[in-house]
């Protein structure tokens, strides 16, 4: 088989640059070109297709999720739910649908990095609104993290000593978030790193510069995609802590902290933007050809 052989779409979001960028990179090399929206996809369970217009997906040799939604949120569980199907059924998925189910709920993620052994900021769950007041006087200052976000949203700081602080997390559970996932603030420098890879080999590290104004460094806040040369040493800890996932792009969060290093993420599917403005990498086209090859060769 030659690679203008090969049909392999793409899950995505119509208009979004990464997506976008990602089709056409496999078009310019398959002369195949589909760019998926989950919205519009009709899982026929019955007849055992998974339709996007006239396409069945189950007939594609491949298909790369890029992303699953424009927001992150427990119907995603339900669409790569979807996609397992497609990829039981014979198609190739990068990454593989099982892989990803484990990241986008914040919890699955921080279990699994636990069980591997990789450091994280100090961090306690529970459901009483009384217990994460406590955590958050023992902590000092604490973020309270949604279990579907990225790019920081829906995080809120919290004090010890606010007098309203046991208010404020019930009206934060109100908001639907009902598990209080609280995690320490740590004494950052002011930037964190994101570490790129792909099959399991790295690619680059970048750096998350944050504004003066912002507690964190997302592009979201006014932070900036900056290069880094890495130690090893938060080399070696971000491979460790992407390779429970088997996913076949990806980056993971670094922190050098008051109390070291720590990984806060494992992104399920990873950004494209900072590789390209921090590293100047062609992510899309690196990408395009990783997975023509793993299809060509097996």
């Amino acid at each position: 088989m030659t690679e203008r052989d090969l049909r392999v779409g793409v899950i995505g979001v119509a208009g979004g640059w990464s997506s976008e960028a990602l089709a056409d990179a496999i078009a310019e090399r398959t002369d195949y070109r589909l760019l998926v929206d989950m919205d519009e996809v009709v899982f026929d369970i019955q007849a055992g297709r998974v339709m996007f217009g006239e396409v069945d997906l189950c007939s594609l040799d491949g298909l790369i999720v890029k992303k699953v939604g424009e927001t992150y949120g427990p119907d995603m569980l339900d669409r790569l739910e979807t996609l397992r199907y497609v990829a039981d059924s014979g198609v190739r998925l990068f990454s593989r649908p099982q892989s990803m189910l484990r990241l986008l709920d914040r919890l699955a993620c921080t279990v699994t990095l636990k069980l591997a052994g990789v450091p994280i900021p100090p961090t306690m769950v529970t459901e009483s609104s009384a217990h994460a007041a406590d955590i958050v006087r023992q902590f000092g200052t604490a973020v309270l993290k949604p279990l579907y976000s990225t790019k920081a949203r829906g995080m809120v700081v919290l004090t010890g000593d606010d007098d309203r602080l046991e208010a404020r997390i019930r009206d934060y559970q109100g908001e639907g978030n009902p598990v209080l996932y609280v995690q320490k603030k740590l004494r950052l420098p002011g930037r964190d790193y994101g570490v790129v890879f792909l099959g399991g080999r790295h690619l680059g590290t970048y750096a998350r510069v944050g504004a003066g104004d912002s507690w964190n460094t997302t592009i979201h806040s006014g932070g900036t995609y900056e290069a880094h040369d890495p130690a090893g040493d938060l080399v070696d800890l971000a491979r460790r802590a992407q390779e429970p996932f088997d996913l076949d792009f990806t980056t993971v969060d670094v922190a050098e902290s008051d109390q070291g290093l720590v990984v806060f993420e494992v992104s399920a599917f990873g950004g494209f933007r900072g590789s390209r403005e921090g590293l100047g990498l062609d992510v899309p086209t690196l990408y395009a050809e990783f997975v023509i090859e793993r299809l060509r060769n097996g």
